[in-house]
């Protein structure tokens, strides 16, 4: 992969006499990273696995009361969104509004899910269950 920054030159490398192809994103450690340095694919791959999993849930999961739900949302969820933030987070100013809110909406959606609360706003659905919004404990 070819980092394009400070006119960095395009130089070819080989192995064994043979050219290495080169890529527009690599994956190290489960996370997705491209040439530009833009986390697009990578946060929209942890939305997509989040939504997933809350899906299945939604289907194979009897009892959706409130402990359940938030031990199963804290265990097979949570984890997904938050997994090398530090590295991705979007940062919270001018053109990352849209992907900060893609990403609560993964949490809102599950909040809706549980018995008694599903139906309150979702400000009053995280004080009930004691969350805060991923935007928050990422420092967004």
């Amino acid at each position: 992969m070819h980092i394009d920054m400070n006119d960095n030159p395009r130089n070819e490398y080989f192995l064994n006499g043979r050219v290495l192809n080169e890529s527009c994103s690599e994956t190290d450690l489960g996370v997705i990273m491209n040439d530009t340095l833009k986390w697009d694919l990578n946060i929209n791959k942890c939305i997509k696995d989040a939504n997933r999993t809350i899906a299945w849930i939604s289907r194979n999961v009897i009892s959706k009361s409130i402990d359940v739900m938030l031990s199963i949302y804290k265990a097979l969820v949570r984890p997904k969104l938050e997994y090398c933030v530090q590295l991705w987070c979007p940062a919270a100013r001018h053109g990352n509004w849209a992907t900060i809110l893609e990403l609560e909406g993964v949490q809102r959606r599950f909040t809706r899910l549980i018995n008694g609360i599903g139906t309150l706003p979702y400000s009053e659905r995280l004080d009930r269950l004691q969350l805060t919004t991923l935007a928050e404990l990422n420092g967004a």
